[in-house]
């Protein structure tokens, strides 16, 4: 890991720019003398794009002592694009526009290749991030592609809890992987999501294994996420890695 850039923010947390092989991403660190837990933070790509709404939920996670990182997903912001994803995408898009329903196997060529690239990267930024020593345990992963926090909650141990977004499409393949979840999970729905299937967003909160979960359902559109459930998700964070 190899730090370009640092400032410190106005809310007094260190922010910096790191890269990590060909993978960007971004640190925030409370002023602490201990090590402190981490939240992973997704997002649905473009680093550059997200970083307003990124800053302020690592400013608010550092007002309650955690770091927070992020890193840039595979085919987005200046990374190399992948064609077989762009014309999932465009395809994607096409049916949305024109009000049709989205066929699965839109969804799955458009989600499965990057659950694939994504999920070992962010375990590799984990090694990297757990080897600092102003970071330590325990980790929550935050937001993002759902599909990508599913397999993150399977296949990484080190993450103990998951604030989950219902409002990308998960291919349906992955509800088996769902019920493999055994983490504490708080899943957060906008009702009235555009880019996003209600019943199937509720079919998956109950597929989820994991004996602590919690839904949190608000009127809205996609973006329409209100104050009060965002802070119910720090709360969530607060009692599992406090």
């Amino acid at each position: 890991m190899q730090f370009t850039s640092a400032q410190h923010l106005d809310s007094g947390v260190l922010e910096r720019e790191f890269t990590l092989g060909e993978i960007p991403g971004t640190l925030w660190t409370p002023e602490s003398a201990a090590p402190a837990p981490l939240i992973l933070l997704g997002h649905p790509g473009g680093l550059h794009k997200m970083y307003p709404r990124l800053a302020a939920r690592a400013r608010h996670s550092a007002a309650e002592g955690f770091a927070t990182a992020t890193i840039e997903l595979p085919g987005s912001g200046d990374r190399p694009r992948s064609v077989a994803a762009e014309q999932a995408r465009a395809d994607l898009r096409r049916a949305l526009e024109a009000g049709e329903p989205v066929d699965d196997e839109i969804v799955d060529r458009l989600v499965l290749p990057l659950v694939e690239k994504a999920v070992p990267e962010w375990q590799t930024t984990l090694d990297a991030l757990l080897s600092l020593p102003e970071i330590g345990g325990p980790v929550g992963y935050s937001g993002g592609v759902m599909a990508i926090g599913i397999r993150l909650a399977v296949v990484e141990p080190r993450i103990s809890a998951a604030v989950l977004f219902a409002g990308s499409f998960v291919p349906r393949a992955m509800f088996e992987e769902a019920r493999q979840v055994t983490i504490p999970l708080h899943v957060l729905l906008q009702w009235d999501d555009e880019g996003n299937d209600r019943q199937q967003a509720l079919d998956l909160f109950d597929a989820f294994g994991s004996k602590e979960k919690t839904l949190n359902a608000n009127l809205g559109g996609h973006t329409g996420v209100p104050q009060f459930a965002g802070d119910a998700a720090a709360q969530f964070f607060t009692r599992h890695l406090g």
